[in-house]
Parts: structure tokens; C-alpha cells; sequence
């Protein structure tokens, strides 16, 4: 991101924060009407506490963007939580389209083509650090393939 980029988000998200519960409340009715089955992944869900833990994972990440080791410690810590949670690859672009389309109706007459292109940038970035959390995850979670070898075979 540039830092003209980082200056636009940041100057955008307190507006955008100034009334986070209808942000996130529309952040997750986009992405139910978009991926109606990722609502699957909130069954149980008090989705009040969960709307104030996007909105505190976004201050986070507002506040980072200029800041890559706590960016990106940040990020490995949520996408760990988000392997348990069931997140696939493919929710990254509805959670980002979902996202872009929250914050223009947070911030009407605001939501140029420069703060969306901002955003954007900044959503892949999160986007992209946490897909490779969670591989990185899941390649830690395999087991050696000499474990999978019979005793006869593997000396055992």
C-alpha cells in the first residue's frame, strides 16, 4: 500500500467507525446474500459480539497498516482462529466484496474510486496474509509421510 493509501483509509475509518454496529450488520447481510452457505459458519454465533469483533479486528488492522510485524502477528493470530472456524480460500473474495460494499454505504458521498481502490488494497493484504497463515497451518498439521509407513517398512 501507499502511503497515500494508508492516509485515506485511516481517514475514512473513523467515519466508517463512528457507527460500526450498521457497518458490520451490513457487512454480514452482503455476505449472506452473496454466499448464502458461509452463514453456516455463524450457526451459534451471537452475531452482536461478533459484529464488535470485526469492528475491533478492523481498527487493528487501520491502525497496522503501516506497522508489517504487528500486521502481520495480528493476522497470523486471527487466521489461526479461522481454521477452527471452518474459513475456506474461497470466502476471502465474497468476505471482500462484502466488506467494500459495507463501508460505501457507511460512508455515502465519501466512498470515491481512490478510498474504495485503498480499501481494496488493504483488504488484500489482509486477505493475502491470512491465506497463507492458514495453508501454512495446514501443512503444519500434516503428519510425516515416514509416519504412514508401516513398522515393517519404516524400520519399526
Amino acid at each position: 500500500m501507499t502511503p497515500d493509501q494508508i492516509a485515506l483509509v485511516r481517514s475514512s475509518w473513523p467515519i466508517a467507525a463512528a457507527n460500526a454496529d450498521a457497518l458490520t450488520s451490513e457487512f454480514y447481510e452482503r455476505l449472506f446474500e452473496i454466499d448464502p452457505a458461509s452463514a453456516l459458519l455463524f450457526t451459534g454465533v451471537d452475531m452482536g459480539a461478533q459484529r464488535k469483533k470485526v469492528a475491533q479486528a478492523l481498527a487493528v488492522v487501520v491502525a497496522a497498516l503501516d506497522d508489517p510485524d504487528r500486521l502481520l502477528g495480528a493476522l497470523g493470530s486471527l487466521a489461526k482462529r479461522h481454521v477452527g472456524y471452518g474459513v475456506k480460500d474461497h470466502h476471502f473474495a465474497t468476505v471482500g466484496e462484502a466488506l467494500l460494499g459495507a463501508l460505501a454505504s457507511s460512508l455515502p458521498g465519501q466512498f470515491t474510486s481512490e478510498l474504495r481502490d485503498a480499501w481494496a488494497e488493504a483488504y488484500a493484504i489482509v486477505a493475502s496474509v491470512m491465506q497463507r497463515a492458514i495453508a501454512r497451518h495446514a501443512l503444519d498439521s500434516v503428519q510425516p509421510a515416514e509416519s504412514f509407513l508401516p513398522s515393517s517398512v519404516d524400520g519399526g
